[in-house]
């Protein structure tokens, strides 16, 4: 295809390549782009994906992010869409353009300049990001695991905090060193049993000096009553017995007032001395979202998008995943940003987006729940299924729901890379981890 023709075809422009936003490009590269009916653009700020969930085992070293990222250029060569580097920073709706920001180099140099992008249909899938609430010191004292950089930041600091244990000997009387956890959400809570599994596995590496119950200490703080607030209080108790059995401490009803290079206070007047501090408290869209060109968006910057997954405002303007507020009825809560969530409105948009080429009317987004798992590393899985939370949900736990667990992740994959590179790829990680050591530990 020449740049002429590919100017004159329909121009379906996504922004976002995370779970919703990647998953859109494939099935319309495969649906539109394949046969010439459309040109699918995919557009993001980083050069690889990586399915968010896996972001606590990044952190924790259990997971080698290399692994598992997959290259976007590769991806849009092979499933027939386009894929263009860079961040947005701004639209027009009248001459239908998006604007992406100069894209910089490690050195600071101007790798890309600001570019405009013409789009018939745009696609806006960008996620989320953490929202600390305004809390004072947050932004500079927390990292806030939102992305691979901040996933792999931590890592690093973990691994320097139980070197140091090494070669420092601990006077009677000292403090265990402290990773805080803001936040008992999901990502929270699995994150604490990643870490837990991680200081062991590291103690048997070579650090001999390094007692993880004796020298590290875990902590969760959470404003709600109990964990995993949004859950089956029945899914919410077993993880917190779960946690206590590996001596992490809980907190709930506490809010987190302000966070310092110290530790962490807290409006009940507690104070826990922190050396690692990671804010999982809340999520947000990105701030540039708010009144994008007139958009209407939320409080969380969210765009108000109607059933259909149309904005508000303008009917050549679709959102989807944590980006968006997407009703699910009158006197329900919106669509919860959770992985499955943009995965059905990717699925649904793809058929609609489809149906709009052949003129035919835009199809309504119905979600459905079909449940929740949280992964404690190797110690334990529990969830419950079906989804049919306030009528009743089948709980489950151990093998059968770890399998659940790690069948997700494949799910994603087969997704965007077909069964059989999946089947390929679930092969080399079964090598991987006999070849490999058991956590990452650089």
């Amino acid at each position: 295809m020449n740049a002429s023709q590919g100017e004159s075809l329909h121009q379906i422009v996504i922004v976002g390549g995370g779970a919703g936003g990647l998953e859109l490009a494939v099935r319309l590269g495969k649906r539109l782009g394949k046969k010439g009916k459309a040109r699918i653009t995919l557009i993001d700020a980083n050069r690889t994906h990586l399915w968010k969930p896996l972001l606590h085992q990044v952190a924790a070293g259990t997971l080698d992010s290399h692994a598992d990222e997959r290259e976007y250029f590769a991806l849009a060569l092979s499933k027939h869409f386009h894929f263009r580097l860079g961040r947005m920073q701004g639209l027009s709706r009248e001459k239908k353009e998006i604007y992406l920001a100069p894209t910089l180099d490690e050195d600071g140099n101007e790798l890309l300049p600001l570019q405009a992008i013409h789009y018939d249909q745009l696609v806006i899938a960008l996620g989320s990001q953490t929202n600390d609430f305004g809390t004072k010191g947050a932004k500079d004292n927390c990292i806030m695991l939102d992305s691979l950089q901040a996933a792999e930041r931590f890592h690093q600091k973990l691994i320097n905090c139980c070197l140091r244990a090494q070669s420092q000997q601990q006077h009677a009387g000292e403090g265990r060193f402290t990773v805080t956890i803001i936040g008992g959400g999901a990502t929270g809570v699995e994150l604490a049993a990643e870490l837990h599994m991680t200081t062991k596995i590291l103690s048997s590496y070579g650090l001999v000096n390094f007692h993880p119950e004796k020298e590290l200490k875990i902590v969760i703080v959470d404003a709600s009553p109990r964990l995993l607030q949004m859950l089956p209080e029945r899914l919410s108790d077993a993880v917190a017995k779960e946690l206590r059995s590996m001596a992490i401490e809980i907190h709930t009803n506490e809010k987190v007032v302000e966070v310092s290079k110290e530790g962490v206070a807290m409006a009940s007047g507690k104070f826990i001395p922190s050396g690692i501090v990671v804010w999982a408290a809340g999520i947000k869209a990105p701030d540039f979202l708010h009144q994008l060109d007139g958009l209407e968006t939320n409080r969380l910057n969210q765009l108000v998008v109607k059933g259909n997954l149309q904005t508000t405002l303008d009917p050549a303007i679709f959102a989807i995943g944590d980006c968006c507020a997407c009703p699910q009825g009158e006197g329900l809560p919106n669509v919860p940003p959770r992985a499955q969530s943009a995965h059905q409105q990717a699925t649904c948009l793809a058929d609609s987006l489809c149906r709009t080429l052949a003129g035919k009317s835009l199809k309504d987004f119905v979600y459905k729940d079909h449940g929740s798992l949280v992964s404690l590393g190797n110690y334990s899985t529990v969830g419950s299924l079906m989804g049919a939370i306030a009528s009743g949900s089948v709980f489950i736990e151990g093998t059968l729901a770890k399998w659940m667990y790690w069948s997700l992740h494949k799910h994603h994959q087969v997704a965007v890379n077909g069964w059989f590179h999946t089947w390929l790829s679930t092969w080399a990680e079964t090598i991987d981890r006999v070849r490999n050591p058991r956590i990452k530990l650089h």
